[in-house]
This record gives C-alpha cells, sequence and structure tokens, in this order.
C-alpha cells in the first residue's frame, strides 16, 4: 500500500498520532528505537549511533570517518523498512530520504510552542516525574526543536519545516488527534498512493545504493574518500575521487548482495572529512 512518514515537533502528539495509525492500518511502526536496533547489526557503537539519530555530530565528529558510517547505517536501515510498504516511519529524515516516491506521504505535524509545553508538562507530571515545571519543559522542546532543525540542515542542506518536504501539514492545536489519525488512514488507503513498480523499484535502488556506501565507508582504505553511489536495477556506478583505488572500490562494491554488475568513472572530488555543514 503506502509509505507514511512522520516529522513530528516534541510535544505536537505525533507519535502517539503515528503508533495508533500504524495499528489502524495494520502498519509497521518504525520509530528511533527500531532504526537503532537494526543499525548496530552493523557492529557500530550503541551510544553514537542514539545520538546521531537525533542530533547533528560535534565538531569533532565531523571528521570522524565513524560518524560518517553510522549516519549512512541509520539511513540504510530507514530505506530497508521503507521497502516493505506498509509502514510508518517516525523520525529519521524520511521526508527527504524519500521526496519523490509516489507512494509515499511525508506529513509534518506541529503544535504551538505554548500548547506543547502545556501538554508535555501534563504528560511527565502524569509519569511522577519529579522537577516538572513548564520552564524546564520549555527548555527541553526548545532544545529538541533547534536539534533536529540542526540535523537537518547538516545532512540534507534543507529547512525542517520546508513546506515542500511534505505532503500534508497537520496543527494538533487545531486538529484533533483522532482526527488526524482519520486523515491520514484514509489518505493512505486512496488508490494514487497504492505501490506500483517504479515506485518500488526507486526505494530499492536507493535502498542498494546506501547499502553500497555503507560498505564502502566501513573499508579502511576508502572510508576517508568521496564515492559518489548511484544505483538502477542491480547496476551501479561509482564516482570515484582521484585518491581512490578503484580495484578495492570494485571489490567492495560487488561484494554487497544484490549488486549485479559495478562501472566506474572518475571525478575530481576531495577526500571526505565530514558531511556537508
Amino acid at each position: 500500500m503506502a509509505i507514511l512518514t512522520i516529522s513530528q515537533e516534541m510535544g505536537s502528539g505525533g507519535a502517539e498520532i503515528g503508533m495508533t495509525v500504524a495499528t489502524r492500518l495494520g502498519y509497521t511502526y518504525v520509530d528511533n528505537e527500531e532504526l537503532l536496533g537494526r543499525a548496530q547489526r552493523y557492529g557500530l557503537g550503541e551510544e553514537r549511533l542514539a545520538r546521531l539519530v537525533e542530533d547533528r555530530p560535534s565538531w569533532v565528529e565531523r571528521f570522524d570517518a565513524e560518524t560518517r558510517r553510522c549516519i549512512l547505517a541509520l539511513q540504510t536501515v530507514l530505506y530497508e523498512f521503507a521497502q516493505a510498504d506498509n509502514v510508518v516511519l517516525m523520525g529519521g529524515g524520511g521526508q527527504w530520504l524519500l521526496r519523490g516516491v509516489p507512494h509515499a506521504i511525508r506529513t509534518r505535524i506541529v503544535a504551538p510552542f505554548s500548547e506543547r509545553v502545556t501538554r508535555l508538562t501534563a504528560t511527565l507530571s502524569a509519569e511522577g516525574r519529579e522537577r516538572v515545571t513548564p520552564k524546564t519543559v520549555a527548555q527541553f522542546i526548545r532544545r529538541d526543536d533547534i536539534q533536529k532543525t540542526a540535523r537537518m540542515r547538516y545532512l540534507f542542506d534543507v529547512d525542517l519545516k520546508d513546506p515542500g518536504l511534505y505532503d500534508i501539514h497537520i496543527n494538533t492545536a487545531v486538529l484533533s488527534r483522532a482526527a488526524a489519525v482519520q486523515l491520514l488512514a484514509d489518505v493512505a488507503r486512496q488508490a494514487e498512493f497504492i505501490t506500483t513498480d517504479p515506485g518500488r523499484q526507486l526505494v530499492a535502488d536507493r535502498a542498494l545504493a546506501s547499502h553500497v556506501e555503507v560498505a564502502l565507508a566501513g573499508h579502511h582504505d576508502l572510508r576517508r574518500r568521496a564515492i559518489n553511489v548511484e544505483s538502477r536495477q542491480g547496476v551501479v556506478t561509482l564516482e570515484l575521487s582521484s585518491g581512490a583505488d578503484p580495484d578495492v572500490a570494485l571489490a567492495v562494491a560487488k561484494g554487497v548482495p544484490g549488486v549485479q554488475s559495478v562501472t566506474l568513472r572518475t571525478a575530481e572530488i576531495p577526500i571526505v572529512s565530514s558531511f556537508p555543514v
């Protein structure tokens, strides 16, 4: 059927809406915990993965090749979940990574700042959290907003609030959670969001390219080299910087499951020191 991606402001109720929609449609619900669990199979540190799934790297980490591999692994597992269709993806940059996918419904769920503070304060107080005040909750929400915005800008050079990243924009101060769930469930059932073969292939191509990127980033001789990867129906194209060993890159790419053939082209690309700022 469809892929539903949800980007939420903390306190807007987006997670609750996403979980309820997934239950109603019989979809798989994937949040940061699910992404982290699957990404750990790449042998990466849980603590760093947990932070990078929500925040951008520190200045020191931006020059660390392992950070790059962590981020690529998180993106790869998101593509893996997306390939299965019938899924609700909460966060993870899905609104950018799945751009142009015809059966992906990219949603942004927001609420006014004061409303979010009131809701989250009530929720945390009901859970028996100590020292919960509107002031501390406001600081917490403000910091989360900044982190999410900075992460999207750092990784993809896009504005998290850009309406062009979303197909549906929901303000839960205007639309109730129940109404939001009904809206998203109804849209997901529409004929235009039924998965087609071209749409399925587009996701598969991006997933395979991402798998190759992770493999290249994990190789000692290639992890600090810029290698652009493209994939189309199992045919992978590597665009190498002048310092990358083509034989090694070719062997690594061919070793990735699903790769049928690999072609090379050379470009003057500098050594990778970090993701774009």
